[in-house]
């Protein structure tokens, strides 16, 4: 299971890419966070929005 970005939460911080230990996340062109298959549900991308706009 990969962590979903509710793309009208997510303010495009970057937060999250910085976080995640995985480099699992990007931001696509209108600054929403992307996750990728690489992503192995750590949770620290979660904990770290500052919107709460990453879940598991």
């Amino acid at each position: 299971m990969v962590a979903k970005v509710d793309a009208d939460e997510c303010v495009g911080c970057g937060t999250c890419v910085d976080e995640c230990p995985q480099e699992a996340i990007t931001m696509n062109d209108d600054d929403i966070a992307v996750i990728s298959d690489e992503c192995t549900d750590c949770g620290l991308c979660v904990d770290a929005c500052p919107t709460s706009a990453i879940s598991l």
